[in-house]
This record gives C-alpha cells, structure tokens and sequence, in this order.
C-alpha cells in the first residue's frame, strides 16, 4: 500500500504538468487565501559566548489575513523578490545581550510589507510533499505552510536549571503580521538543537526584549498556550493578542553544535 501511494505522486506531478500546459493561465493564479511572509535570521556569536563558535538561524513562516493587499499582492516567483539592502533588511547588526556581543543578519526580513503567495502549481506540489510527511506524522497540519508539530520537552534536565541557563541566553523578538487591533495566532516552533530547550512568550510589543535584557522582568500573555518553557517542539494557540505583539524566543548560552536551527511558524487565525 506504502509503494503504491509513492507511486501515485509522480503521476499526480505529470498531471499537473499537462495541466499546466493546457490551463497555463489558471495554474499561474492563486488559490491560496492567506499572505505568507518569509525570512530569516543568522546570529553569530562572538567570543564572550559560551555558544562560541555556533550559531544560530531562524526560519520564520507567516501566514496571515492582509485583505488590504489581497488584490494587489503578487504571486511568488524569483523575479518578483526584492532584495534591495535597507537599515533592516539583509543587513549585518553588530548587537550586544547581556554585555556580549554578536551579529545578526536578517535575510529578506520586510516588517509583514513584502508578501506572497504561491501560484497554483507550486501550492500543489507542496501540497503532495507536506502531506507525505502528514502520513508519517511529521506534522499534524495539511496546510503546506501551517506546521502544527507533537510536543517535545527538553529531558537533559529540570525547569529550575533552565530557568537558571536562560538568565544569559540568547534572546529573539519575532513580530506577528496582523491589520486588525486584537487577533489569534497559532504557533510551532522547532529546534535541532539536542542538548537544551528553547522558552518562548507571546508579549505585547518589541519592547519586552529590552524589558527581559535590562531587568529580566517582562510582560507576557499568560494565557494557557501563550508561552512554554524548555522544550524542544512545541505547538500552540494564543488568542486576543495586540497587533504589536510577536514571540519572545530564548535559547540558553550553552549551544554545542556549529549550527542550530531554529523554525517557526506563525499563523493567524
């Protein structure tokens, strides 16, 4: 049954392909409702580090509702990416935490301004290769760009000690995308990393990163689902959230390996 449903897919592809050829003009549209914003973040770490010489990169997914773009956003293609540098977009940072120093570099990162969405034929094809891994239970989601993951807690050791690591870790502020004042996100976030979680908290606005460096108090939602605590994956749901708010990721200065990635996906709901 498994080699006939890998079978299958190359068929499908070649359907797709004729399809393309016959209907060339409807598979070049979109059928996909939400905006997707994509980018990513690279930190590395300078010697003040425990983490020294890793580094780290976020892949971030967002998929949102942008009704005031939908009829003008552009569907993806390679001519259709900007990648013209500006002060915070594909530019190095020279940045300091917790009086150690690093760098980031934010790779196609546009404030939610530089949006897509996938044409027709490139949503099938990821359609087929996400629910694959939905059939070996990779994900539980079957929406190609909404990963919704099963709960792994970090087990090297107890919350007390990660409470204690994460005083001088490594902390990243990702923004939501939202036009509305209050919204609902779902969430996941993954990291390769084996020998600690990651914490993270859904706070009202960039401005509890500064909040957490300076005085290690912040605010969070509090709310069952907004925030987890030395995990390794984790997926939830955080409901009435303000339109400045994003997702207060730490991970602990004791990374390992050369380079650990960290994925998430934010979608509104």
């Amino acid at each position: 049954m498994k080699k006939q449903f890998y079978l299958i897919i190359p068929i499908i592809g070649f359907v797709l392909v004729l399809l393309n050829g016959v209907f060339g003009y409807m598979i070049f549209d979109s059928a996909y409702e939400q905006d997707i914003t994509k980018y990513a973040i690279y930190v590395h770490f300078y010697p003040e580090w425990k983490s020294y010489p890793g580094n780290i990169l976020f892949e971030i997914t967002n998929v949102w509702s942008n009704p005031e773009n939908s009829k003008r956003i552009q569907n993806f293609s390679m001519d259709s990416l900007d990648i013209t540098p500006t002060n915070d977009y594909n530019s190095n940072q020279l940045q300091i935490q917790h009086q150690k120093s690093f760098v980031e570099l934010k790779h196609d990162f546009s404030g939610c301004t530089a949006n897509w969405k996938p044409i027709s034929y490139v949503y099938a094809a990821d359609y087929l290769r996400n629910y694959i891994e939905f059939v070996q239970g990779v994900t539980q989601s079957t929406d190609p760009y909404v990963q919704i993951l099963q709960k792994l807690e970090n087990k090297n050791y107890d919350l007390s000690h990660q409470n204690d690591l994460v005083k001088s870790g490594y902390v990243q502020f990702i923004p939501i995308c939202t036009t509305q004042e209050s919204t609902s996100y779902e969430y996941s976030i993954s990291s390769n990393e084996k020998n600690i979680g990651f914490d993270a908290y859904f706070v009202p606005s960039e401005k509890e990163l500064t909040n957490y460096l300076e005085s290690d108090s912040f605010e969070y939602y509090t709310q069952k689902g907004c925030f987890v605590q030395n995990h390794k994956k984790f997926s939830g749901v955080c409901s009435n959230i303000s339109k400045d708010s994003g997702l207060l990721v730490i991970i602990p200065d004791e990374i390992k390996s050369s380079l650990t990635t960290i994925k998430i996906n934010l979608h509104e709901l």
